[in-house]
């Protein structure tokens, strides 16, 4: 859900989509007080390092369980990839929790990453269903189907959470724009 003011300042959101609450004007992404908050935290920095080593992580997991489904050599190579793409998800996630809760006051289903949130629940929950199959020795071509669907998921969700970031970066140039010009 992405929101942008009319020229008359009132904020609109989509048919359905969830409303930021009434504690402050939100111009975007955030209120005053919650962007103060966001670039005030450490966590603002871990979830930008994390996120493109996150993606690293899966860009190589990806080739090596297609390596696997092509030639059928390299299983314990992919793995122990999809098993370090989980681990590397939950660390995003629980730092991604105390960010949400430092900025918005919330460990998750902020207002403003609502549904980037519940995407995330399900992909958390197909990486996990993943490590339960290892654990109870699934066929490895069962394994590594989850681990693709795993990242066509997590890949989604990365796209809402750049598209939404985007928004707010283009609407906070445009406030600073139109402030300064004031």
């Amino acid at each position: 859900m992405t929101l942008f003011p009319p020229a008359s300042g009132a904020l609109t959101a989509p048919a359905g989509a969830r409303t930021p609450s009434p504690q402050a004007p939100r111009t975007g992404l955030y209120t005053p007080e919650q962007r103060l908050r966001r670039d005030a935290t450490r966590w603002t920095l871990v979830q930008g390092i994390l996120a493109p080593v996150q993606f690293v992580v899966m860009a190589i997991s990806v080739w090596l369980v297609l390596r696997y489904l092509r030639t059928g050599n390299g299983l314990a190579a992919a793995n122990l990839s999809v098993v370090v793409k989980t681990f590397v998800l939950y660390t995003i996630m629980v730092t991604g929790a105390i960010w949400e809760k430092v900025v918005f006051g919330k460990y998750l289903f902020a207002d403003a990453f609502f549904w980037e949130d519940v995407v995330s629940m399900g992909v958390i929950a197909l990486h996990t269903a993943y490590l339960a199959g290892l654990a109870l020795a699934w066929a490895p071509r069962t394994l590594m189907g989850l681990a693709l669907v795993a990242y066509g998921t997590y890949a989604v969700n990365a796209i809402q959470f750049v598209l939404k970031l985007r928004a707010a970066r283009l609407q906070e140039a445009e406030s600073l724009r139109h402030g300064v010009a004031a």
